[in-house]
């Protein structure tokens, strides 16, 4: 069956749901936006009568949830978030129940019931090969840098705010890619500029909550000037606002990785967005990485990379606080 998206926008107009959906991908937010137009075709929903929720822990009951007649409603809609059923390494019998069930209940299915299926993970093996044959099978990438701005722009100009094109890019770098944190910071700007006026550079600046990601780049900007006050301090932020210690490493030590790597690519002449594998829309932050991978010599970066390693085995086994640890490694590179 189709997977353009064409086709279940169209779905959605008409009013005439597919008896099966499978909707996957890294863009979580746009899913879910999806979900709700799915619901919202039903009208209302009634939890256990015309609405099943199944996922990994309940799934074996999906073909008698189908066959449970929806008392009072045409057709019920089964939810299905993360059965795993598409992974290549889940053996779960329901799988080769269900795929038999498919071939010879078809009509019951079209006639009773929407199945969605919401996965982070498929693997097109067999499983989903039988799926995809009923199924309106789409896959939500994460969207491409000027799809993201679209979205963003789009969003002010319904609430008549604007937002110039340098701003936009300030911040999208601040707040990160993922579609779900910039619909929630553009809100909150929004309703701080008002209406009929312009989202300014201080407003994202005091207002809109940064991505670690973008925490780190700042963090490694002092490191990399030797400030080690300020470097600190946005460490002594990052952990008031209950960011947590282990995650706070795990995204030092990946950053610096990434710098290791923009370093060997430019010494070895090969494409830096490909050797530190940026997404197609990240590939802004190239020249970022370039000019913090010109702060630092091999030697500093492998050390740095090094400590966080051992810190990261110490504190794991009671050997020293993960706090101390992380401001110890920022004071000796500072």
């Amino acid at each position: 069956m189709s997977t353009n998206l064409i086709d279940l926008e169209n779905d959605l107009k008409n009013k005439k749901l597919n008896s099966i959906y499978l909707l996957y991908g890294e863009e979580k937010y746009l899913i879910q936006e999806y979900v709700k137009k799915i619901k919202k075709c039903f009208g209302e929903l009634y939890l256990g009568i015309n609405y099943i929720l199944l996922d990994e822990s309940n799934i074996d009951s999906l073909i008698s949830d189908i066959e449970t007649p929806a008392f009072g409603y045409d057709k019920k809609l089964i939810l299905i978030k993360n059965s795993n059923l598409f992974k290549k390494d889940n053996k779960s019998p329901i799988k080769d129940k269900f795929k038999e069930y498919l071939i010879n209940n078809t009509e019951i299915i079209n006639e009773s019931v929407v199945i969605l299926f919401i996965e982070e993970t498929v693997h097109k093996m067999d499983f989903y090969k039988n799926v995809e044959k009923y199924a309106r099978a789409i896959e939500f990438k994460e969207l491409k840098p000027f799809e993201i701005k679209n979205r963003i722009k789009k969003i002010c100009s319904l609430y008549k705010v604007k937002i110039s094109d340098q701003n936009l890019d300030y911040f999208i770098e601040v707040a990160g890619t993922k579609m779900e944190n910039l619909i929630n910071e553009i809100r909150k700007l929004i309703e701080f500029a008002g209406e009929n006026n312009e989202i300014s550079h201080e407003d994202i600046e005091k207002l809109t909550i940064k991505d670690i990601e973008a925490v780190i780049f700042d963090l490694t900007d002092y490191l990399g000037e030797k400030n080690t006050k300020n470097a600190l301090e946005i460490l002594d932020n990052l952990i008031y606002n209950k960011e947590p210690l282990q995650r706070i490493s795990i995204t030092l030590y990946n950053h610096f990785k990434k710098i290791y790597f923009c370093k060997l690519a430019i010494e070895e002449k090969k494409d830096i967005a490909t050797s530190i594998g940026l997404k197609p829309n990240q590939l802004f932050l190239v020249g970022k990485y370039r000019k913090q991978a010109s702060c630092f010599s091999e030697k500093e970066i492998k050390n740095l990379l090094n400590e966080l390693i051992n810190l990261d085995y110490k504190s794991k086994n009671g050997m020293i606080d993960l706090e101390i640890g992380l401001k110890s490694i920022l004071c000796k590179n500072c």
